[in-house]
């Protein structure tokens, strides 16, 4: 059958494919459009598979607050280089995935991926036709969903940033403050709210290892966890959030900047997402 330049450039409208890869298919195909844009999306999943293993370093982070501030929500998509992250396509998938969370009060990733969108296909399919026509993976990287009395967001102006700040016990708009401790979180990356919040396993790292420094500058064996524990309180003092000095005014740690905002007020749980 013989496939006209005009075939060809209706397949490329419609899906967004090379110009070869497009008459590759049709010519499969037979001049059947539907079985060749069944082709290309084929031809996306193997281009998938056989990225597999590839790094991504680059993408975007999107965020998006309910209108009475209850509700958050924080989408990571990555892909491999620079210049994909700013493709169109690329950053209205991001988002239509994204809306379509919000819309749909999707709770975690593995439901997001199987969720159909508009056009009847899954998130998964829709990422998966995407990797055939940019020839790059992508992949959901980050996603969850916060709710609280308020939840504040931030997004760093690389768009490769974002922070999500869920307060309980709020007496008024905790928005100022929100943003303030959002873009603490932001540059001091506490792996933890407090003190409780820390991975038991960290925790006995930073033991061994202050132990290990304490024993290599001489100190007596019988001293050497006692050491450890005074490094330990540096640490949390350093890494987790309520412990941190705020990066304003280092005379009050985070934990006096909400007392002294509103009595009572608290930070409930905190996600940020980097790509």
């Amino acid at each position: 059958m013989n496939i006209t330049a005009a075939d060809v450039n209706k397949l490329r409208q419609m899906t967004g494919a090379g110009m070869m890869d497009c008459k590759k298919a049709l010519t499969e195909a037979e001049g059947d459009f539907e079985k060749a844009v069944e082709i290309l999306r084929k031809a996306g999943q193997k281009v998938a598979a056989k990225r597999a293993d590839n790094e991504t370093k680059e993408g975007i982070v999107l965020t998006n607050v309910s209108a009475d501030g209850k509700t958050a929500t924080i989408l990571a998509l990555a892909c491999e280089t620079e210049p994909v992250s700013k493709v169109e396509a690329f950053r209205t998938l991001a988002d239509d995935i994204l809306q379509a969370a919000v819309a749909n009060n999707i709770k975690d990733k593995e439901t997001l991926l199987a969720f159909a969108l508009a056009d009847g296909r899954t998130v998964e399919e829709s990422i998966t036709e995407l990797v055939g026509k940019i020839g790059e993976k992508l992949v959901i990287t980050e996603y969850a969903q916060v709710e609280a009395d308020q939840v504040v967001a931030y997004n760093h102006s690389t768009g490769k940033l974002g922070v999500l700040v869920a307060f309980g016990n709020t007496q008024g708009d905790v928005t100022e403050v929100g943003k303030d401790i959002a873009m603490q979180i932001a540059a001091m990356k506490p792996v933890g709210l407090d003190k409780d919040d820390v991975d038991p396993a960290v925790v006995q790292k930073e033991i061994e290892i202050g132990m290990d420094i304490a024993r290599q500058e001489g100190k007596p064996e019988a001293m050497l966890e006692k050491i450890a524990m005074g490094k330990l309180g540096k640490f949390y003092k350093e890494n987790t959030l309520l412990n941190q000095e705020f990066v304003k005014d280092s005379s009050i740690n985070i934990a006096q900047l909400l007392e002294n905002t509103q009595k009572g007020l608290k930070v409930t749980a905190f996600k940020r997402v980097q790509i």
